[in-house]
This record gives structure tokens, sequence and C-alpha cells, in this order.
């Protein structure tokens, strides 16, 4: 039981911590006037991928800690997260599209590397996180191309 009320406890504040961050960083008509490249996608992609990618993340996260709880790999895990919990209000609450790059490509980094440490003990925390790698890749690309166009 006590298993099943950590992994509450990690859905709840990663996707907590995610939907908040979503709620205070909204982004606006400061996003509405960039120039975007023609592969953006519509707004409404964005909440429904992000909750299932926090899933993803918060059980990844739950079953490394129930192996190695103060381990490198929940170590990264944490940077991670605290990469991704920055990219928002750096993007969209300072506006500083170039400094969210950095910040973005740290996050990726940092994905590679968590699902590199997990990957020979634990292969499904390693596949959890191949599609948040794969979109945090697409957002890279997307905040590349904002940061190029404007």
């Amino acid at each position: 039981m006590q298993r099943y009320l950590s992994l509450l406890l990690f859905l709840i504040s990663v996707l907590g911590g995610g939907l908040l961050i979503g709620y205070v960083t909204l982004p606006g008509a400061w996003y509405a006037s960039l120039a975007k490249p023609p592969f953006n996608p519509p707004n409404w992609v964005f909440g429904p991928a992000w909750t299932l990618l926090y899933a993803l993340i918060a059980i990844a996260g739950w079953r490394t800690w129930l192996h190695e709880p103060t381990g490198a790999a929940m170590k990264i895990w944490g940077v991670q997260l605290f990469l991704n919990f920055l990219w928002s209000p750096t993007f969209f609450g300072a506006r500083m599209v170039g400094l969210a790059f950095v910040v973005i490509v740290l996050l990726l980094a940092s994905i590679v590397l968590f699902i590199a440490s997990v990957w020979n003990r634990d292969r499904t925390s390693g596949w959890l996180f191949v599609p948040y790698a794969a979109w945090v890749a697409f957002a890279t690309l997307l905040n590349a191309s904002l940061l190029w166009l404007n």
C-alpha cells in the first residue's frame, strides 16, 4: 500500500507542478504575436501532450526512487524536472527566448542522461522517458525556430 501512496505523491507532485506552472505562465498575446514556423502545432496539443508526459515522468521517477532513492539516476531525474519547470517561466514569463533555448538544450541532455543511467537496471523507466525525449527534441527545434524567426 505504501508503494502506491508514494506513486500517488509522485503523480500529484509532477502533474500538479506542471499544471500549476502551465497555468501561471499561459502563452497569451505575446506568444500569439510571434512569427512561428510552419510545423508549429496548434495550441490545444500542448495541454494533453504535457499531461501524458508528466504522468510518464512521475512514474519513471517513482520507479527510480523505489530502486535507488539517493542514487545518481534520482538526482538526474530531479535536475530534469527542475529544468522542465524552469522552461515555461523563462520562455513565457520572462519572454527570454534565447535563455529558454539554453534551458531546453540542458533539459534534453538531462533526459538522455537519465535514460542512459537507468537503461541497464530499469529499462521500463528508460522507455517511459523516450516519448518525453522525442517531445523535448521537437520542442527544442521549435524553440530554436522561434528564436531565429523573432
